[in-house]
């Protein structure tokens, strides 16, 4: 598993220090023999059965990295890479493209590189998170990510009308650390479109997503020639709700807000323009949008 684990954080091109940090945790859990087989003892219960939930293995993941001497959140991020490995052979077992799985396991980086930011810790502290993905309920497509699930309300436009129950895919936004450019966000529909209307029979192809990023107040922030525009305006918004505790503002600024606008970071328009928002008092919120593809 040692090789393995060196294997990953290469070809995902984790940061030195971080591949450090992940190799001597695992060290430290391997050295202690108790620590080693309740951990070797987390990933032979994920290969029994993968529909396992997250939160009791992040729990004793939890309990062992403290018995190593090992940090919490690395922990929880190094038990998600083992279990990468079985994963992987499920997907092969499926006969679903390896890419799919090397796009789904990039977000183990990108939460790495989140954690890094708003923590200052190499690891994870949304482990739960990954659930989906090693569940194989969610599947990444370059930019966007997706999940088969049913309409829990009724939508209609343009004399198409859905009912609860009828078939679609969740749509999540994950933070890439790249631009989400129009040519990239239409290719991962596409391919989400063909993965879902052949694995799952979807017909029509809908596309639900629900995120702070719809908040329909985002429009006075951003300019029409975004690319977050562009993204928030393909989705009919069906509803929205607002919030005053600010308390997705970590998602933009890397830093959780503690009531002080000045100590949040403002190095770009985004940023500066989120940051005034919050000045002026106005609320944050979000909001649930339908996308017909066609």
């Amino acid at each position: 598993m040692k090789t393995y684990l060196k294997d990953f954080m290469e070809r995902f091109a984790y940061p030195e220090e971080a591949k450090n940090v992940l190799s001597q945790a695992y060290d430290r859990i391997d050295a202690d023999v108790s620590c080693r087989e309740a951990f070797q003892g987390l990933l032979q219960s994920y290969e029994k059965d993968i529909s396992l939930k997250m939160r009791p293995l992040l729990k004793q993941m939890t309990e062992i990295a403290a018995g190593a001497g090992v940090q919490e959140y690395t922990g929880h991020l190094l038990l998600c890479i083992c279990m990468s490995r079985h994963l992987l052979e499920c997907y092969r077992e499926a006969g679903i493209d390896e890419q799919i799985w090397f796009t789904s396991m990039s977000d183990l980086k990108w939460k790495l590189m989140e954690c890094w930011l708003v923590r200052g810790i190499w690891g994870t502290f949304v482990g739960e998170w990954f659930e989906g993905f090693f569940q194989m309920d969610r599947f990444g497509f370059l930019k966007l990510q997706f999940e088969p699930r049913v309409l829990d309300f009724r939508y209609e436009k343009d004399g198409l009308v859905l009912e609860p129950g009828t078939p679609m895919a969740i749509v999540h936004i994950p933070r890439t650390g790249e631009r989400l450019d129009r040519e990239s966000m239409e290719r991962s529909y596409d391919l989400a479109a063909d993965f879902f209307k052949e694995r799952y029979r979807f017909d029509p192809m809908v596309f639900v997503c629900s995120s702070w990023l719809l908040y329909p107040d985002n429009l006075e922030v951003l300019s029409p020639d975004s690319n977050l525009y562009a993204f928030i305006t393909t989705f009919d918004l069906v509803k929205s709700w607002e919030s005053d505790d600010y308390y997705d503002a970590w998602r933009l600024f890397d830093k959780e807000y503690t009531g002080d606008v000045d100590q949040l970071p403002q190095d770009t328009s985004l940023r500066r323009a989120y940051a005034d928002w919050i000045r002026r008092g106005k609320k944050f919120g979000g909001a649930t949008g339908v996308y017909i593809y066609k």
